[in-house]
């Protein structure tokens, strides 16, 4: 399996929005996007044991396995090396407040930013 995978909501327009950020900070090889929606997410994340109707939390897949919620995008974050110090410093935050703020945001993601039609990586 290739590494640094980001499984993500593809008709979310936060994620669209993260995913698109990152487009423009990280060489084009340092992540695969995957929406959840696509047959390669549905396959990932069934053989994971993850739900495959909704998603509420973004997964990178790398080296060391999946990577959920506020530790799958400080880990995501950690990847840039322009945003690695930030990511190390929001680590010392307890991984509870961080969770509770991520799925927080999370459940109201659509309500907040909006559903889009199309997604920001074709599938």
């Amino acid at each position: 399996m290739k590494t640094n995978i980001i499984i993500f909501d593809g008709e979310c327009n936060l994620c669209n929005g993260v995913v698109g950020w990152l487009l423009k900070l990280v060489p084009v090889e340092s992540f695969e996007f995957v929406p959840f929606q696509s047959p390669i997410g549905q396959r990932m994340l069934s053989q994971h044991g993850f739900p495959t109707k909704e998603l509420t939390t973004v997964i990178l897949f790398d080296e060391d396995g999946p990577h959920t919620h506020s530790d799958g995008f400080l880990k995501i974050v950690s990847k840039i090396p322009k945003w690695k110090l930030v990511a190390t410093l929001l680590a010392f935050i307890p991984r509870i407040i961080r969770d509770t703020i991520y799925r927080l945001a999370s459940r109201n993601r659509v309500k907040w930013f909006g559903k889009s039609k199309t997604c920001t990586v074709s599938f």
